[in-house]
């Protein structure tokens, strides 16, 4: 064989394997505002059926959690599956994410509903649209800090889309009254706590949890614990108490020197991504 037509063919074949990533905006009723999105993706199956979509909250952020050399090094690896990411910016991250109909003491989060309906109404069907799929193989959210609860929330409230959710230092603080309130409870006073507490609902989710030994000195209950840590095992604790999940379908990862920043939430990414779109030999 030509030399010059063996290291073409070998060029073509490794770019065959490339991850492809672009930009585009979609216009949201329910924001009433252009979303921007990045997106990126694996190349494409012969089946696209066998596509999967990961959802990211804070699309703007995706570089600095290594989103693109992660997807390319696992695929490339023959860890992952064929993968569609798209990363979503938010407006007022303060005001979209949050849980849904819930603000907290400040009002923050009054549009997460808003933020919700457009994941769910409009970002699902045109993800489907623009990987030429019918159905995913199958759906995750995921999502930093507040991103994070947005994503945990999300993905409770549509199982039926949603199979899967990564919370990366959520903030499951979130509450309707302030902590220094003397009637303060963290049970009745956490919102994503109380909501799933008070649930009846038993979505078939699966959950991927981390937090950093290293993100804060809060410590509420004054147990040596930082407040992170305890929010996210209390979380997990009430989904076992309530037989959500069996115990297989819950990871926690917890880093000891992690602190809360893109440096170690893009640490333990590939853990997650390899967990969640395992490539089946």
């Amino acid at each position: 064989m030509n030399c010059k037509y063996f290291t073409a063919l070998l060029i073509l074949l490794s770019s065959c394997k490339r991850v492809k990533q672009s930009d585009d905006s979609l216009y949201s009723n329910h924001l009433q505002r252009n979303v921007k999105l990045h997106i990126l993706h694996t190349p494409p199956p012969s089946d696209r059926s066998l596509f999967n979509l990961l959802i990211i909250n804070d699309g703007q952020d995706l570089e600095k959690l290594r989103v693109k050399e992660t997807l390319d090094s696992l695929y490339k690896a023959e860890k992952i599956l064929p993968l569609v990411i798209i990363g979503v910016e938010p407006g007022d991250r303060m005001q979209e994410y949050g849980v849904a109909e819930r603000p907290d003491y400040l009002n923050r989060g009054s549009k997460a509903s808003l933020y919700d309906a457009f994941i769910n109404n409009e970002l699902y069907p045109y993800a489907k649209k623009e990987s030429g799929v019918r159905k995913f193989q199958s759906v995750a959210i995921a999502g930093c800090s507040m991103g994070g609860l947005s994503a945990f929330d999300i993905a409770w409230n549509h199982p039926d889309k949603i199979s899967k959710v990564g919370v990366f230092s959520g903030s499951f603080w979130w509450r309707d009254k302030a902590s220094e309130d003397s009637s303060y409870s963290d049970e009745k006073n956490r919102i994503m706590y109380s909501k799933l507490k008070a649930s009846r609902k038993k979505p078939g989710l699966l959950y991927w949890f981390y937090a950093g030994a290293a993100e804060e000195k809060g410590d509420r209950d004054k147990d040596s614990i930082i407040d992170v840590i305890d929010d996210t095992k209390d979380i997990i604790q009430l989904l076992e108490k309530k037989n959500l999940v069996a115990p297989e379908g819950i990871v926690y990862k917890e880093l000891p020197g992690g602190i809360h920043d893109y440096i170690s939430w893009s640490q333990v990414f590939p853990e997650f991504l390899i967990w969640a779109f395992p490539a089946r030999h």
